[in-house]
């Protein structure tokens, strides 16, 4: 499958600790920035195949960050239109046709979109105040508040860069502490080893862009794909976990006769030891 890579660090030390493998069987990991409006697609997409997969329920989806712009000093903030024009030599008319086009593709997936009067600044602070929100309130309150950091960016018109009130206002929507989420904030060391983390990660991983979908440490799918293609990718991984080999469960009794060690209750009861 063109759109999978395979032997993507399989056995990466992480994956951190909320990972509970006796809740959740498979895992997807994104590597996305606030700032990347195929990321804010991607995940609409990604969601589609997801909500229509068999086995969602067993299925952990953690964000991890990754800067497209990762030396721009924070409070530098810039209008998207003319950034656009400089960074890709295009005049300002072909990149407010580039956004529109943009924003016809977010239309599709349901997905408001500005195309003009956005601005573009550095994503650090929100990048660690997802991973706080993952700490502090699990994936689930990570996935609401990376939902609402989108919509803020492409779809509001208020910015979210260097706006410290604004963040404070999104993490308690996503239902985290206000004035929690104004520590981590205000201390530009928190959570930023997490971040950088994830960084150094993804380029070990072979990332060069955004979004990067990892599915168990054993395929990756990079870009805003169509939704049929993280459907078929979701049913490769799955398919690929490995059996789980049972230890003992037909062993030999011992020389004292038959052990009870192994003994289980399933539905109709539990096993009595004999005599």
């Amino acid at each position: 499958m063109d759109d999978l890579r395979h032997g993507l660090h399989q056995d990466a030390e992480d994956v951190s600790a909320s990972y509970d493998p006796r809740k959740k069987q498979m895992r997807v990991e994104i590597w996305s920035d606030i700032a990347c409006p195929w990321c804010y697609v991607g995940k609409a997409r990604f969601e589609k195949a997801l909500a229509a997969f068999p086995h969602r329920d067993a299925v952990e989806v953690v964000h991890r960050s990754f800067e497209l712009d990762p030396d721009r000093p924070k409070g530098d903030t810039a209008a998207v239109i003319p950034m656009l024009a400089q960074k890709y030599g295009m005049t300002e008319a072909q990149a407010k046709d580039a956004e529109r086009r943009l924003g016809d593709n977010a239309a599709a997936e349901g997905l408001a979109y500005r195309t003009e009067g956005r601005d573009h600044g550095n994503t650090f602070d929100m990048h660690r105040l997802l991973h706080f929100a993952a700490e502090r309130g699990g994936r689930e309150r990570q996935d609401e508040l990376i939902g609402l950091l989108y919509r803020a960016n492409f779809a509001e018109e208020r910015s979210v860069f260097d706006d410290t009130e604004r963040l404070v206002a999104l993490a308690a929507d996503a239902g985290l502490d206000p004035e929690a989420a104004r520590a981590v904030l205000d201390d530009p060391t928190a959570y930023a080893d997490a971040v950088r983390a994830d960084e150094r990660e993804a380029a070990e991983l072979g990332a060069n862009g955004v979004p990067f979908f990892v599915l168990d440490r054993k395929y990756g799918v990079s870009g805003a794909q169509p939704a049929e293609v993280f459907t078929q990718a979701l049913e490769q991984a799955w398919g690929a976990r490995p059996p789980l080999t049972v230890i003992g469960a037909d062993g030999p009794e011992s020389a004292d006769g038959p052990e009870s060690d192994g003994a289980a209750c399933g539905p109709d009861g539990c096993e009595i030891p004999r005599a």
